[in-house]
Parts: structure tokens; sequence; C-alpha cells
């Protein structure tokens, strides 16, 4: 059985950090992709960024310069840099990982407030 655990988000202040984790266990196999998704209220999910194994990333558009999505593959974790962080970053993070399917983590809420 895989299970993705996330960790790390929280309230923040506009032009702040926060490092949201996903770490991944129970599978046999190798995991090839990463990443996270975002849902803000009202809104379809959106992918913010992605990692393949061999460490190729992708980002959205709104988060590129500011996010940095990294992972260690060796403890099976990814990890999502957020800086300067926006209100419209407020959202419930979803990270997944592609292991012959895909598999999602609990969500994690994210606020960012003046």
């Amino acid at each position: 059985q895989v299970q993705l655990v996330e960790s790390g988000g929280g309230l923040v202040q506009i032009g702040g950090s926060l490092r949201l984790s996903c770490a991944a266990s129970g599978s046999m196999f190798s995991i090839n992709v990463m990443g996270w998704y975002r849902q803000a209220p009202g809104k379809q999910r959106e992918l913010v960024a992605a990692i393949t194994t061999s460490g190729s990333t992708n980002y959205a558009d709104s988060v590129k310069g500011r996010f940095t999505i990294s992972r260690d593959n060796a403890k099976n974790t990814a990890y999502l840099q957020m800086n300067s962080l926006k209100p419209e970053d407020t959202a419930v993070y979803y990270c997944y990982a592609n292991i012959r399917e895909r598999y999602w983590g609990q969500g994690t809420q994210v606020t960012v407030s003046s």
C-alpha cells in the first residue's frame, strides 16, 4: 500500500517562505514523477511543479522564479520550497507520485495573508 505523507503547510505573511515535504512509502517499484497540485476555493486544481527521477522539472508560469521543487530519491521524498509567497498562492497543496499509477497525499493548507 503506497502512502504519501505531506508536511510543511501553514500560515505565512506576504513575501514569506514555506517548505513542503512529501514522503512516499510502501512502494516496491521506482517512483517516476513527483510533484504538487494546488486547489484554491472555487477554482480548479492546477499543477504547481513536478520533477522526474533524473531531476527534470516543470513549473506553472505563476510560480516560476519563486518556487523550487527537488527530491531525494534515496528517501522517496520530494520538497517544494516556496518563496516570495503571494495571497494568490493560498490553496490546499496536494503532492502526487506516479508509481505505475498516480497516488496522492492528504493535502496541506497554505495560507498567505497580510
